[in-house]
């Protein structure tokens, strides 16, 4: 962690995403997929793979830094850090994120994550990683800045969700509704990109979350 700080000149950008978009098809969906799957419907999958689709548009975050270069990757494969009972961190390995459907990347984070608890992991699941994402808001945090997973460029924590009154347009009119909302927020290396690339990036993941229909993805 202290060779990260030295390496990477850290930067933080956040932004606030509603996930009434995503919590309307949890709501409908999750005893279908828990009883189809084994496993809960968490916001985590579907934050993934509005990450992966943000990704193809700014692949310079799915990169690593190389002698003086960026090497910008093909494939998508997300990191997971996932916490030992507060002994240490392990990073297993989701690959080629792009290819796969929202119901298939929520069961291999769920299987990493647990045989990553139960010391299961082979060293392929640890290795190869292209972009990282660390998840806290089981916790309840607001805001977390995570520590850059090297040779990576970016790491994106995804923070607490709590119901909050929000400001929605009906019919041309401003109306005030309660929705759960959280922060996601993105730490990257400054040598990699700047400040208004990581920023149209969240904001991509935040309208892909925000607007897309998640039941076709869960079909």
């Amino acid at each position: 962690m202290v060779r990260s700080k030295q390496t990477s000149p850290h930067a933080l950008t956040a932004v606030e995403v509603d996930y009434q978009n995503v919590e309307a098809v949890r709501a409908v969906q999750k005893d279908a997929f828990r009883a189809a799957e084994g496993i809960t419907l968490t916001y985590l999958p579907f934050i993934s793979r509005a990450v992966v689709d943000a990704l193809a548009e700014f692949p310079r975050l799915n990169a690593s830094v190389g002698d003086n270069e960026l090497l910008v990757h093909r494939e998508v494969n997300l990191g997971y850090a996932v916490d030992l009972g507060f002994e240490g961190l392990m990073v297993p390995v989701v690959r080629d994120g792009a290819g796969k459907p929202l119901r298939i990347l929520a069961r291999e984070i769920t299987d990493l994550a647990e045989r990553a608890r139960s010391q299961q992991l082979r060293p392929d699941d640890v290795v190869g990683g292209t972009f990282t994402l660390t998840n806290l808001g089981s916790y309840g945090t607001t805001i977390t800045f995570p520590i850059i997973n090297q040779p990576q460029v970016a790491i994106l924590s995804t923070d607490g969700v709590r119901k909050r009154p929000v400001v929605v347009e009906d019919g041309g009119r401003d109306t005030i509704a309660i929705h759960p909302v959280g922060m996601l927020a993105l730490a990257w290396d400054h040598r990699a990109l700047d400040g208004a690339y990581a920023a149209a990036f969240l904001r991509r993941v935040r309208e892909i979350l925000e607007t897309r229909d998640w039941n076709a993805e869960l079909r």
